[in-house]
């Protein structure tokens, strides 16, 4: 069984694309998702040091388990935990994917965003 992983906000409106791209684009079986409200900011800013710890706990048991082919960071339109339009967005992502290359270096990470249509983008990162 192939994995990928997604670290998502929360909201349930960006669950469905993220795991559909995901899935369609790299053809895997199964995704581990590690959500929490505005989970780019939270990476980006690292300001609460229990949540980014549990989020890296939660990244290292998906490679070392279930040996996950990658991780994806999506940012999304019309975010309560992290409002901002989508170069605030974006530049919190990418922020994010650096964070984790850092954390992770072995391991493919990509950022995505997800637009006001609910359809999902690569960032150039």
């Amino acid at each position: 069984m192939s994995y990928y992983t997604v670290i998502n906000c929360m909201d349930g409106r960006v669950q469905r694309p993220a795991l559909d791209y995901i899935t369609d684009r790299f053809g895997v079986d199964s995704i581990d998702a590690i959500t929490e409200p505005g989970i780019n900011g939270v990476l980006a800013r690292r300001g609460d040091a229990p949540t980014v710890d549990s989020i890296l706990r939660k990244i290292t048991l998906s490679i070392e388990k279930h040996q996950t082919a990658g991780i994806a960071v999506a940012g999304h339109y019309d975010c309560a935990g992290n409002p901002g339009d989508k170069e605030h967005q974006n530049r919190d992502t990418a922020e994010a994917v650096r964070f984790l290359r850092e954390h992770f270096p072995d391991t493919s990470i990509i950022g995505l965003w997800i637009d006001e249509l609910w359809a999902c983008h690569d960032l150039e990162i």
